[in-house]
């Protein structure tokens, strides 16, 4: 049994995601992994190269700007990264997420307990959003709870909408020409998070980094628009929670670099009418209402 990781980056440095210690996390567990490094000037592919892991290729690709909106393009550079895997599973770990060490043998356990039901087509993980700073995660029900991040190989399998998971179809031919919507794969679950570092940024950086990111799905004229109507601060969300648990121990270097000081104040709170409405229901029933499921789970 081989297992494939890959991964996708373009200025990491720049976008301030912890792609080094993405790939890292996992490195252990992989028999092989796949580096899909976009056109880059601020020493994203220099870096990774020192890393001087036998396991590690490169993969160099310059981005199709035409294909940014809608996220077409994070889509495209999954699936570059998809084709070049040998492994009997496949692992997409994307460059702001991060697993942590104490998990890694819970994971391949599973993998390894499952290798021969084909019943099983995947595995679904479960997410710690991090806000504003490394104390704080976001849980409300604007979240994504899960998503499909391990999954075997040649199975059909493609990067679904804008990377967001996977699903499975019948030829490249009906991905490609958008003929056919794809069927969700079946899986179960390992309770191992991933460690989503997204929205961790200084005040100073939080909103340029949404503008370069909402640029990937809009005009930039649009995504500016919006921002300024929304007025767009790290005191712009709905709910976050302080997070107790132990962060992965390669993210120790950063997270004793922060230098800048978030505390959530729910007063400044910024919900969608419907969402504090229904979120106490849901908290109260411990369900989530019309919850978007890219997969099929496995009781």
């Amino acid at each position: 049994m081989k297992i494939s990781g890959f991964s996708y980056v373009r200025n990491g440095f720049d976008y301030g995601v912890p792609f080094l210690e993405a790939i890292q996390s996992i490195l252990p567990i992989c028999d092989e992994f796949i580096v899909v490094v976009g056109n880059s000037n601020d020493g994203t592919r220099e870096a990774i190269e020192q890393l001087n892991a036998s396991k590690i290729k490169i993969i160099d690709t310059v981005w199709d700007m035409n294909l940014r909106e809608g996220g077409k393009i994070f889509s495209q550079q999954t699936n570059i990264g998809l084709d070049a895997l040998s492994g009997d599973w496949c692992f997409h770990i994307q460059a702001d997420e991060v697993i942590h060490e104490n998990d890694l043998l819970k994971i391949l356990n599973a993998i390894k307990e499952n290798n021969h039901n084909k019943k099983v087509e995947g595995f679904i993980l479960p997410f710690y959003h991090f806000w504003g700073s490394y104390n704080y995660i976001r849980n409300s029900r604007r979240i994504h709870k899960h998503e499909v991040r391990i999954f075997r190989n040649n199975i059909g399998a493609r990067s679904y909408r804008d990377s967001q998971g996977f699903r499975k179809f019948k030829s490249i031919e009906n991905y490609n020409n958008n003929t056919e919507q794809g069927k969700k794969l079946t899986v179960k679950k390992i309770d191992a998070p991933i460690f989503h570092y997204n929205g961790i940024r200084p005040p100073t950086n939080f909103r340029k980094k949404a503008e370069l990111m909402g640029s990937f799905y809009k005009s930039e004229k649009d995504v500016v628009k919006e921002l300024d109507e929304r007025k767009y601060d790290w005191d712009n969300v709905d709910r976050v929670i302080e997070f107790k648990g132990t962060h992965p121990a390669l993210m120790q270097s950063k997270i004793a670099a922060q230098n800048w000081n978030y505390i959530y104040n729910p007063k400044k709170a910024v919900w969608k009418t419907k969402d504090k409405l229904i979120q106490p229901i849901e908290d109260l029933l411990g369900f989530k209402f019309g919850e978007y499921k890219n997969y099929k789970l496995i009781k």
